[in-house]
């Protein structure tokens, strides 16, 4: 008989994310690290809780995977202890305050995203885009979320594309630099540029100069979109969680340049959250381009069959999909410059 049990999963859903948001704001996971254990009672203590909500915290917590029971206390997950404390590699930490401070209000207000077709986290008749703006709180959040979905999204791409064949990288819009900090570090033949917004570049300057990479990974200041052509000199280019948050005719326009700017046997990569051919899911894909309603005047997210038509008539050959799993993507679209 079927129930309405999986609408009720549904409603819990956001219980879930604001379980794991509040561990994230008052540190649980940090203070679990490194095998540390702490009873119901010791919790309270520590974090000044009273003895029922330190319990039903830690409870719902372990529930949802992010703890365990290790006799009369909790200590983190392997998922937690990889991924929700600071300083870890590929802490996933900041994501997660950025959609709970920035991206659920806005949410709350769905309906009016469908009805008015207009973004809701930002004003365009104030700004030209949602990377457009000089709160500097805004942009440390975003940047910084986005750095964190990027950093084990690249791993999972290297691990699944060669970018050993390739000498010089262009990432298109690369943000504070995960992708190309990442193949940097596997891959010691490999130089990179990104090509980001002025104020975007700097922010990455710093994570490169962290990471002890300035030596093979540049900055170039520009706008990808409004720019006439693309930083030439690569042969390869790097789309990652671009794509999705443009209309067809500015992806379409922007795979162009990417094809002149590419020698012969030149590579396009295109990372995203892949819709199927049906558009029908996978659930990821086809959320966060609800999501682009939120966020976007025109994005969406678009199927591999779509990107692959795009890139054939912006004149690549050999397109092929990778699939991998990572937090911002679900797969690559792969095309050769002929």
């Amino acid at each position: 008989m079927i129930s309405p049990t999986p609408l009720m999963r549904l409603v819990a859903g956001v219980w879930g994310f604001k379980t794991l948001a509040v561990g994230v704001e008052i540190g649980l996971f940090n203070r679990l690290a490194n095998g540390r254990t702490l009873t119901v009672d010791e919790a309270a203590a520590e974090f000044g809780l009273a003895d029922r909500p330190a319990d039903l915290l830690l409870a719902a917590s372990a529930s949802l995977g992010l703890l365990e029971k290790a006799g009369d206390g909790y200590r983190n997950s392997e998922l937690a202890e990889q991924f929700l404390v600071e300083g870890r590699p590929y802490y996933f930490g900041a994501q997660i305050r950025y959609s709970d401070l920035r991206t659920y209000l806005p949410w709350h207000r769905i309906g009016e995203a469908l009805r008015t077709d207009r973004p809701l986290t930002w004003d365009p008749q104030a700004q030209q885009s949602m990377f457009d703006t000089t709160d500097p709180e805004m942009l440390a959040q975003f940047w910084d979320a986005m750095f964190s979905t990027s950093s084990f999204t690249a791993r999972a791409l290297a691990d699944a594309y060669d970018f050993g064949a390739h000498a010089r990288l262009l990432d298109v819009g690369g943000g504070a630099g995960a992708f190309p900090i990442e193949f940097c570090r596997r891959l010691p033949g490999l130089r990179a540029t990104i090509l980001d917004l002025p104020h975007v570049c700097v922010r990455a300057e710093e994570r490169i100069a962290a990471e002890g990479l300035s030596g093979r990974i540049g900055t170039v200041g520009g706008d990808f979109l409004a720019d006439a052509a693309l930083p030439g000199g690569h042969d390869v280019i790097l789309l990652s969680m671009i794509l999705h948050d443009w209309d067809e005719s500015t992806n379409r326009a922007l795979l162009a340049k990417c094809h002149a700017a590419l020698p012969p046997g030149g590579a396009v990569v295109i990372c995203e959250l892949l819709l199927n051919d049906e558009r029908t899911g996978p659930p990821e894909a086809a959320l966060m381009g609800m999501n682009m309603l939120v966020e976007t005047e025109g994005g969406r997210n678009y199927s591999g069959a779509e990107y692959a038509a795009w890139l054939t008539d912006a004149g690549f050959v050999d397109v092929r999909t990778v699939p991998f799993d990572a937090p911002g993507a679900n797969g690559a679209v792969v095309a050769r410059r002929a």
